[in-house]
């Protein structure tokens, strides 16, 4: 395989797929409650940024974001249950201990689509997985009806 006209090394393939497995795992883990799975995607001094601009550094700030959000979720009589999707995952791999990424979301709920935006993203291998350096949400549109407190 090769990304432009260079060749991909096998160690490239394998960060690339492990990046693509380390997303759909903060998907799934965060819509179903698994709060400590989805730190485990996490560096340790990792720092992850809201829409509203504000940063969370290490896990146990990073964890609110998930508590906070759900504590804040407004279902009232809907369903409760969050499908986040990405698209158009797009990942540089720079070198054995840097990568960069950037997708977009879509998030579902009982009203249907709820809000969507982007995630920009740096990972870093950590006790041998790539793992999220960086992440930074925005947030481009909701619904009207959304579920969520969500800024942009």
């Amino acid at each position: 395989m090769t990304v432009g006209n260079k060749p991909m090394e096998p160690w490239e393939l394998r960060a690339r797929e492990e990046i693509r497995d380390l997303v759909a795992r903060y998907n799934a883990n965060g819509d179903t409650g698994r709060f400590p799975q989805v730190l485990e995607l996490f560096a340790p001094d990792a720092v992850m940024e809201t829409g509203e601009g504000r940063q969370y550094v290490g896990h146990e700030q990073i964890i609110e974001i998930f508590t906070g959000a759900r504590d804040a979720a407004a279902y009232g009589e809907h369903d409760v249950y969050l499908r986040h999707m990405t698209a158009t995952h797009q990942i540089d791999v720079i070198d054995e201990s840097t990568a960069k990424g950037r997708g977009y979301y879509q998030v579902l709920t009982a009203i249907g689509l709820d809000h969507w935006g982007r995630y920009i993203d740096e990972y870093k291998p950590v006790a041998g997985r790539w793992r999220f350096a960086r992440r930074r949400v925005t947030l481009d549109g909701k619904s009207p009806n959304s579920l969520f407190v969500v800024e942009g």
